[in-house]
This record gives structure tokens, sequence and C-alpha cells, in this order.
């Protein structure tokens, strides 16, 4: 009887299918027995590295030292002490400069063992004024408070001559200068200060002081 067609492309496809298997039965036969000898290699070579070095034994762990904790961050006591003085600013308003004030004529100031020389100096102009304050309007508290600020951080900068503005008093009542014998009590209390005279006419006159001030410790 003739064999049909189909039936031969059927035993095609059957011959095809048996070779893929046998095919695939191969591969992972040499995949098996490459993994065998890698792991056969591997032992003997474990084997030959035991054999090398002899007995080990664990080594004993040192005992753990604690570490000492982070420090905690230092205290700005310096920051504390100035924030406590400008809180507490002690310049009075009563007190006797009379005990203290080298005085004359031209409403000048220099302290014990400052040379008449300083005040002449500063009178002629030959000290650069580096920086100014204008209390000019202000109220008494206010005024002694921001000079007391202004002094402490000029002197904490390293500026050795300030000029301090207090008015003339020509808007006081009875045109008299309310701020200008506080500003020379009030600076002769700081012991930031050396000297001060009136200023000049062009830098102020009689509204104005010339203050010298003492050099900064290093």
């Amino acid at each position: 009887m003739p064999v049909k067609p189909n039936h031969l492309r059927s035993l095609a496809d059957l011959k095809q299918v048996q070779r893929s298997l046998a095919e695939r039965r191969e591969r992972e036969a040499a995949e098996a027995a490459a993994h065998a000898a890698a792991e056969k290699k591997r032992a003997a070579e474990q084997d030959l590295f035991t054999r090398a070095i002899g007995a080990t034994q664990p080594l004993r762990r040192k005992a753990a030292v604690p570490l000492a904790p982070e420090p905690p961050a230092p205290i700005p006591v310096q920051h504390q002490l100035d924030e406590q003085r400008v809180l507490h600013e002690s310049l009075s308003d009563e007190f006797d400069v009379t005990t203290l004030l080298d005085a004359d004529d031209a409403m000048s100031f220099r302290r014990t063992g400052i040379h008449t020389d300083v005040t002449r100096k500063l009178r002629a102009g030959e000290w650069s004024i580096q920086r100014e304050i204008d209390l000019h309007g202000m109220r008494s508290d206010e005024a002694r408070e921001a000079l007391g600020a202004f002094v402490r951080t000029a002197h904490k900068q390293g500026l050795r001559c300030v000029r301090v503005v207090h008015g003339k008093g020509i808007g006081s009542p009875g045109r008299q200068p309310v701020l200008k014998a506080k500003v020379q009590r009030w600076l002769i209390q700081k012991t930031e200060t050396l000297a001060f005279v009136q200023a000049k006419p062009s830098e102020g006159g009689a509204g104005a002081l010339v203050v010298l001030l003492a050099p900064t410790r290093r």
C-alpha cells in the first residue's frame, strides 16, 4: 500500500524531535561532566591548601574597647558674658566725674597716666576717626545702651579713634544739651576710654566728642 504524503511529514517531524532530544541530552551530559570536573578540581585545591598549612585554630577576639562619646559642643562663655554685659550696662547718670576728670575749658579728658600730648593731638585731628555713633534725638536710656554697645564693639574690633555725636541741644527744652554731660560721664566710666576732646567745628564742634580708645590686648 502506498505511503501518503501526510504520513511522511509526520515521520520526518518525529525524527527531528528525536534528534533534538538527543542533542539536548548530550548537552546536559557535557555540562554535568564539566561541573563535576570543576568541583573535583576545587576539592583537590582545598585539600592541597589544608595539607600545606596544617591544623588551624580560630583567632582569639580581643576585648572590645568602648569609644569615648563625642564631647559636647563648647559653651560660648565669652559670648554669654558679652550678652550679659549688654543687658546689665551699669553706666550711671549720677557718677561723680570730678574725682577722675582732668578737664579743661575745651571739655577734654585724659585718664590718669595719659600724657597731655594725647589730648593735644586729638584736638588737632592727628588721629583719623574710624567710626562714629549719632545719639542725637535718642532718649537717655536708649543713648546709654547704644553708647555702651558702640564703645564695646569698637574696642573689640581694634578701633582706636571714634566720634560720638550727642547734639548741641538746640531742640531741647531751654535749648540746653541733655545728652552732652551724660555722654561725658558715661565715657569716663568706660574702661575702654583713654581720652576725649570736643570735636573740631568741621566735625561737629560742641555737639560731638572725639574719643581715643585703649588698644586691644592680643
